[in-house]
Formats: C-alpha cells, structure tokens, sequence
C-alpha cells in the first residue's frame, strides 16, 4: 500500500465537538421546548374543563374553541382582515412619520428640542384618553382606528431611529467632513446605514404595537356590524356568553401578532445578516 493510500484519521477537537453539541441542542430545544409547554397547557387546560365540570360559556374546552374557530371562519376571518388592515396602515404611517421626523431631528437640533416632547406626551397619554378627542374631530371611523393606532406604533420608531442616527461614531464624522461630504451626503452614506440596526429594532416593537392600538382603538370605538374588527368579535361574543367564539378571535390575535413578529424578524435578518454583528453572532 502506497503512501498516498494510506488515510490519516481526522482529530476532533474535543472542545470544539462539544460546543457543536451545544449548538445543536440549543436550535432544536429553541422550537421544541416551547412546544412541549404550548400542548403541556392546552392538556392541561383541557383536564381543568373536564375535573371542574366547567361549563362551556365560563371556560370551553380546547376543542371546542378548535371546532368554533373552523365553524366561524368566515366571519372571523372577514374579521381578521378588518383589524389587520388597520394595523398595517398604521405601521406603514409610523414608518414613514417616525423615520421622516427622527431625519430631521438629526438635521436640527433645534427642531428636535421643540419637538420631541410632544412626541413623548403622546406616548404616555393613554390612548383611552386621546379617544374622546378623536371621536369628536373625526367623523370617519377608519380614520379614528388608524389614528389611534397610529399614536401607539409612532413612538418607538421615531425614538429608536433617533437614538441610531446619532449614535455615529464621531470619528467617522470627521472623516466625512474632512472629505467635503454635504450633510444629505453624511446621512444617506453613513447615519442611515448606521441606524439600521436601531430602527429595525423599534419596527418590530412598532409592529405588535400597532396591532395592540388597531384593537384596543375597536374596543373603545365600540364598532360593530360586518366590517367590524376582531375586538368587535369579542364584545359581541361576550355580550351573549358565546366563550368558544371569544377564544377563538383571543387565538386569532395573538397568532397574528405573532406573525408580524416572526415577518419584521426575518426582515431584520435579511437586512443585517451579512454586514452587522447582532446579525452574525446569531449565525455562528
């Protein structure tokens, strides 16, 4: 046997296999762990209908819920679409708002100083408060939801986007300056791309906000009728003691608001994961 036959055995290093180890374990226990404990508590919630005797208008069984969900998916569904288009028109406009003024706030300090505080009053005004108001100066109902909705999602962007725009390293500054960079130039090729990371953070915060406002706007409009939302599913259901139906559009909610997180999620990752370390570091 030849020299070049012979084969040399690769050696492992010990540590670094069990790090792989880890790693593995660490991305199948990151969607199998939750998912043991989602069917753990739907077990165990429906054992507690079962033992307790409870009846189906206090507390349905999961099942039940599951059997409404398809029954009703028409109308809930018509439903989900109503709520969901707000919420998206209302991210689209804290978008554009958020980015737009946090632009010019790096543009002006002034600008920012007189500003900025109100942004902030409508962020800790609560929006049950605000309502009354839009209620008065605003006579069409979509407009009062995607306003209200609005105010909710508006915040986060803006002051994440400012933080990001202004959190360019100064050196970097300097250098574009020395380089007779204008300040459109400077922000286009240097803050921009700098904020990124920021503004994609208070996007996906924004996100399950403008969900949050789209239906807590629906419960204090009180708007029912077949163009109403999912938060109107709810006071109706809950009106007559239909529990099934009100789970069922509690579940719609909550697997909408998760999926706006898992979309905005991976349009973070697309954005970043080739150049930034947050996006990196998730990959090795």
């Amino acid at each position: 046997m030849s020299a070049t036959d012979t084969k040399i055995p690769s050696i492992i290093d010990p540590d670094e296999a069990r790090r792989e180890r880890l790693r593995k374990l660490e991305r199948t226990g990151s969607w199998l762990l939750p998912l043991i404990i989602m069917v753990a508590a739907i077990a165990l919630w429906d054992r507690i209908c079962v033992w307790n005797e409870i009846p189906q208008y206090i507390l349905p069984r999961p099942g039940v819920v599951l059997d409404t969900l398809i029954k009703d998916a028409a109308l809930l569904f018509s439903s989900l679409l109503v709520t969901l288009r707000i919420t998206v028109l209302s991210l689209a406009l804290a978008v554009i708002g958020g980015v737009g003024l946090a632009v010019l706030f790096t543009q002006s300090r002034f600008v920012e100083m007189s500003l900025f505080p109100f942004a902030i009053v409508l962020q800790v005004t609560p929006i049950v408060a605000i309502f009354p108001l839009i209620n008065i100066y605003v006579d069409d109902q979509t407009t009062k939801l995607l306003l209200c909705a609005w105010i909710v999602a508006f915040f986060p962007i803006l002051s994440n986007t400012t933080l990001g725009l202004n959190s360019v390293d100064r050196n970097l500054i300097d250098y574009f300056r020395l380089n007779g960079a204008t300040r459109w130039q400077t922000l286009w090729h240097l803050r921009l791309p700098a904020a990124m990371p920021y503004f994609l953070g208070g996007l996906k915060i924004a996100g399950g906000l403008a969900l949050i406002g789209a239906v807590v706007a629906e419960f204090v409009a009180g708007t029912a009728g077949q163009s109403s939302g999912l938060a109107s599913r709810i006071i109706e259901a809950g009106y007559r003691l239909n529990a099934p139906r009100l789970f069922a559009a509690l579940i719609l909610i909550s697997l909408t608001g998760i999926v706006i997180f898992l979309a905005l999620s991976w349009i973070s990752h697309l954005v970043l994961h080739r150049w930034h370390e947050s996006a990196l570091k998730q990959e090795h």
